[in-house]
């Protein structure tokens, strides 16, 4: 056996050995398992209260999934269908209206700090009209499922099968801040299909193919 080979396997055996020590003290990830991610977004926006609360479907802002392979980040513009009249929490609104009425005077507009942030994007001033001296500037959503460039997801045969955005996503109704609850592996993909097939989607029958060229291509 050549010297460059025991390397290679001390090499190795080293490896496995720090994974397994460290797998011990803390979850370790492969390189490309993002399980658990969780950034910060420009504005905390809350799927607990919005999906979970308040029931709105996740196809009202993410309506790409129907139609397109990415889900797609909801336009500011789909913000402000409801945000332009809901603009704080309605304890405080509902605060602000009895102060007013005891004062007997016009209710002052209450704008939540996270929703100024959503105005500011569109520059809009204090009575959320547009101020030509105030810069528009997008917000910068950060994304947090990032495939492969190989992998060729597309949402729109799993969302006509009936696959619950749950499935892939954990359920995204009980979160503040959206994490990565699956780790998306390509294991983790074929398994799920290879259930669809034997057990079905929603109670209907499944063909979800394990072909290589289905997602690879």
């Amino acid at each position: 056996m050549s010297s460059r080979v025991v390397t290679v396997f001390l090499l190795t055996g080293l490896l496995l050995a720090t994974v397994s020590l460290l797998g011990a003290r803390a979850e370790v990830h492969l390189p490309g398992n993002h399980q658990g991610y969780e950034p910060v977004q420009p504005i905390a926006y809350s799927h607990r209260l919005h999906a979970g609360e308040l029931g709105i479907n996740c196809l009202y802002c993410h309506s790409g999934a129907e139609k397109s392979r990415q889900a797609g980040i909801p336009a500011a513009n789909v913000c402000m269908n409801c945000h332009r009249q809901v603009t704080a929490p309605f304890d405080q609104v509902r605060a602000e209206e009895k102060e007013a009425a005891a004062d007997k005077r016009k209710p002052r507009l209450i704008v939540s700090a996270e929703l100024r942030k959503l105005y500011d994007s569109f520059g809009l001033d204090e009575n959320l009209k547009e101020d030509p001296a105030r810069p528009k500037r997008p917000l910068e959503w950060v994304r947090v499922h990032q495939l492969p460039d190989f992998v060729a997801f597309d949402h729109r045969p799993h969302v006509a099968a009936g696959v619950t955005c749950q499935t892939c996503h954990g359920p995204s109704e009980t979160m503040e801040r959206v994490r990565q609850v699956e780790d998306l592996s390509m294991g983790w993909c074929v398994n799920c299909h290879r259930a669809a097939t034997e057990k079905g989607v929603g109670g209907k029958p499944a063909q979800a193919t394990t072909d290589c060229a289905a997602c690879h291509y």
